[in-house]
């Protein structure tokens, strides 16, 4: 291993033990030769705009283990075990789930047939049998439903919640990954989801605002 990337290494373990989440060898191996694909991928099939790989582990890997412990706990008062990642673009945050969470089955579905296809290698490359890809509009996709679904940077909270809630578990929930407080979007909600939950995040390493909104639908009167 490069200098370097032992670098990346000690910041990722200095970042995951500060977000409660201590990575043994196996896991910490395991994100690390999933930038290390990402970056060689990206060379080719441009997966994200960001380029320089110290930027992919603040700004991707880092940001979206900002939101494990979260899910975590999620699941452990609530029922279910299936994930579904909207618009995951190069497995973000679902791999990075699907790497943590063992336990937790987790699909990604992308419109672009290239990103799908990297979810696909990742799984592969990883050993990862509960990361699967799926290429179609979330809108078109036919899976049985998810007791969670997420996305980070894919749309609005309303279009989110509309075109995901044919595939929601009744009890499933809703967990958006965004910048700032959202404030105008949670306002333009249909009124049957909900906000329940609006947690914020602090990720090592980057200096930019981090929340993640917590939805469900709501009850019926």
């Amino acid at each position: 291993m490069s200098s370097p990337e032992l670098a990346r290494r000690a910041r990722l373990l200095d970042a995951a033990a500060t977000l409660g989440l201590p990575l043994d060898d196996a896991a910490a191996a395991r994100l690390m030769d999933y930038l290390a694909l990402l970056q060689r991928w990206n060379a080719t099939y441009n997966l994200t705009a960001i380029r320089d790989p110290d930027q992919m582990l603040s700004q991707h890997l880092l940001d979206c283990l900002a939101a494990v412990g979260p899910l975590r706990r999620h699941f452990q008062t609530a029922p279910g075990r299936r994930v579904l990642d909207v618009g995951s673009g190069g497995g973000l945050p679902g791999a990075v789930i699907a790497m943590l969470c063992p336990d937790l089955d987790v699909t990604c579905v992308d419109a672009v047939g290239k990103k799908a296809a990297f979810i696909t290698q990742a799984a592969t490359h990883g050993h990862l049998a509960n990361l699967h890809a799926r290429h179609a509009r979330v809108e078109q996709l036919r899976e049985a439903p998810f007791d969670l679904i997420t996305s980070r940077a894919f749309a609005s909270l309303a279009d989110f919640t509309a075109l995901t809630r044919p595939l929601l578990t009744a009890g499933g929930v809703w967990m958006s990954m965004k910048g700032k407080l959202p404030t105008d979007e949670m306002a333009a909600l249909a009124p049957d989801v909900s906000v329940f939950h609006v947690e914020q995040l602090t990720v090592p390493g980057l200096g930019a605002e981090r929340c993640l909104v917590w939805m469900r639908p709501t009850p019926s009167l």
